[in-house]
């Protein structure tokens, strides 16, 4: 496949899209699971924790092990684990098979996401870089709409176990569709040594780099305001909203158009706009969302389509503000972006994983905490961004 194909954007969304397909396509069948295995909310909730926590922890080493074996291997023998995994969770007698079914999910499902940003920017730089990275978010940010409804479908259709399946089916494709088409753009003199010392130093000198982290910081915690409500939508949709299992779109359909929107629009300002521009813009719509949201959640009574459209008026900032945060990022270590895609993700996904344990339980008690936590993430991020700025500029 030529690298300027479309299918390229298309393939690497889809392999990033593993993640949220792991997540949002289950969630509707969180009752049918504790029925069927004998297991408690709070049991089927660690389901998902356990997902994160082993996703988190794997997502450090896929980018170091693509810089060693190459792109496409590294993507592959991932995208194998997670179609056995889903096999395992989909014939699990029990909820501790379900954990283990899910770890191993977590151990594969990260590899297409942080390895498609090092290919992004093995391939090309500057405004084309931004373009494709804006064009894979905009593909990418459909799965978290179609996500629930699928599996709500699959769960009325088939049952729980069927969403599993899914999985792995959907996986297995993925896996053909890198075999035949993905190219590899790592070239062989241009890989890294797994040598315990040298890796360990590349690993200092990326979470060691202040800018890095700061940068890294505001993509994750302007993520988490908006994944806050991803982790809590059986709570907020059915409990706050009175909505059923089959009716997670009217969440996800909106919030997923803001992020088109939001990726599309840095699609067409890149190479315009610099990047200060665009996330400053980025976090001005993040923040006037959040306010709102907030507003709402004090004075008005919970309802449609009120209560959600905060939600996807948040999405349109942060995906317009992503790629831009993104490239900052991996910019910082030209000659190590496998690891710092790494990196990247970990700390990312470190903190959905707290989230996911921590503060989502804490928050989804009504929609006015849950409104709370989604400013108080997005003001961490402003943060961050503003404390690089002044590193920039001093």
């Amino acid at each position: 496949m030529p690298a300027s194909s479309p299918w390229l954007a298309a393939i690497l969304a889809a392999l990033a899209a593993i993640g949220p397909f792991s997540i949002d396509t289950y969630l509707p069948a969180f009752p049918a699971i504790a029925a069927s295995l004998g297991a408690t909310p709070i049991e089927v909730q660690q389901t998902l924790t356990a997902y994160m926590a082993t996703f988190a922890f794997m997502v450090l080493w896929h980018g170091a092990l693509a810089d060693h074996f190459g792109r496409r291997r590294v993507i592959l023998g991932s995208m194998v684990l997670f179609v056995l995994a889903s096999l395992v969770c989909a014939l699990a007698p029990s909820i501790e098979w379900l954990w283990t079914g899910r770890v191993l999910q977590g151990l594969s499902g990260g590899a297409g996401m942080v390895v498609g940003r090092a290919v992004i920017r093995d391939l090309y730089d500057g405004a084309q870089a931004q373009r494709l990275m804006a064009r894979v978010t905009m593909i990418f940010a459909i799965a978290p709409a179609i996500a629930p409804i699928i599996g709500g479908l699959l769960l009325a259709i088939a049952g729980w176990r069927a969403v599993f399946v899914f999985l792995a089916l959907f996986a297995g494709g993925l896996t053909y569709l890198t075999w035949r088409y993905l190219p590899e753009t790592l070239p062989a003199a241009a890989r890294h040594p797994l040598h315990p010392v040298s890796l360990g130093r590349a690993y200092a000198k990326v979470l060691g780099s202040g800018a890095f982290l700061l940068v890294a910081g505001a993509v994750a915690f302007n993520f988490n305001g908006f994944f806050l409500y991803v982790l809590s939508a059986p709570a907020f949709l059915i409990g706050h909203l009175g909505l059923g299992p089959q009716q997670f779109g009217w969440m996800f359909v909106p919030t997923v158009l803001g992020m088109v929107c939001g990726s599309a629009l840095s699609g067409r300002v890149a190479g315009r706009w610099q990047h200060g521009r665009t996330i400053s813009i980025g976090f001005a719509i993040m923040g006037g969302a959040a306010a709102l949201n907030v507003l709402i959640g004090a004075l008005v009574t919970p309802g449609l389509p009120w209560s959600v459209l905060p939600i996807a008026l948040y999405t349109i900032g942060m995906a317009l503000a992503t790629p831009s945060l993104t490239l900052i990022a991996l910019d910082r270590f030209p000659a190590r972006r496998g690891l710092a895609s790494s990196c990247q993700s970990f700390l990312q996904v470190s903190l959905n994983a707290v989230t996911a344990g921590v503060f989502a339980p804490l928050l989804w008690g009504s929609p006015l905490t849950l409104a709370a936590g989604m400013a108080g993430f997005m003001s961490l991020g402003l943060l961050c961004f503003l404390s690089w700025q002044r590193r920039v500029e001093a």
